[in-house]
């Protein structure tokens, strides 16, 4: 099934991991793909192994207001008008509150939360004037409930939360939906890189029984994105295994 046949998808931070399982699930559905990422050679690369398709990596900083501006640009003029956006960029800089600098506070909502928005923004008013779009913002759990040592990362991503209901009341009347995706322990690098214990202390604090996949949370970005959720908008699809519930 394409049901995402002759759309153009933006997402970003997409080279790797969780954005790029999202990207091609889109490209899947039959969307042309734009990709963001921090460099220009993992982006293009990334586009190139997409299912057949017009796609198209660009390096851009999403906390760079004037990068996200030029790089939407480039893709509009080499894909077409940006139906769907997902906003999947994010890092994280971890400690304590107490110990947490000024920089690693300002890094972190600075891509995960500012880069939403400037993203967001740059598509919002061409998505408006043609009354029809998709935003979809990787948020996680640990935006609904927190986490000892990510005080900036947990903030981030309660932001985007908040970011999503703002933005789906804004256009609704446009016709452009905003959703959230909440992931919780998703099997990623980093998660297979921890110690089998370390993975199953994980696993024993999800009703499920295991941890997530990039399949998992793309499947729900993908549905979003798709005509089965046109009377869906302000709401966090939370893809846990039921660990929040």
């Amino acid at each position: 099934m394409r049901e995402l046949e002759g759309r153009v998808a933006l997402v970003t931070g997409a080279s790797r991991g969780i954005g790029r399982t999202i990207a091609e699930q889109l490209a899947a559905a039959g969307a042309s793909v734009a990709i963001f990422a921090r460099g220009a050679e993992p982006a293009r690369a990334a586009a190139g192994a997409l299912p057949a398709g017009r796609h198209a990596g660009y390096a851009c900083d999403v906390g760079d207001p004037q990068a996200v501006k030029a790089s939407v640009a480039a893709a509009e003029s080499e894909l077409g008008a940006i139906d769907i956006l997902v906003n999947n960029a994010g890092v994280t800089d971890d400690d304590l509150v107490i110990r947490l600098s000024d920089d690693a506070w300002d890094r972190v909502l600075r891509t995960n939360l500012g880069g939403a928005f400037r993203t967001t923004r740059a598509v919002a008013r061409g998505m408006a004037r043609r009354r029809q779009g998709r935003i979809i913002n990787i948020t996680s759990v640990v935006g609904l409930i927190g986490n000892r040592g990510q005080a900036n990362y947990a903030a981030s991503k309660a932001g985007l939360i908040g970011l999503t209901k703002s933005v789906a009341k804004e256009l609704a009347s446009r016709g452009v939906l905003c959703n959230a995706v909440a992931p919780g322990f998703i099997d990623t690098e980093m998660t297979a890189s921890l110690a089998p214990e370390v993975q199953q202390q994980l696993a024993d604090q999800i009703p499920l029984g295991r941890l997530g996949t990039a399949g998992d949370v793309a499947a729900a970005v993908r549905f979003l994105a798709g005509p089965a959720a046109g009377y869906i908008t302000g709401q966090v699809l939370v893809v846990d295994g039921g660990m929040v519930m």
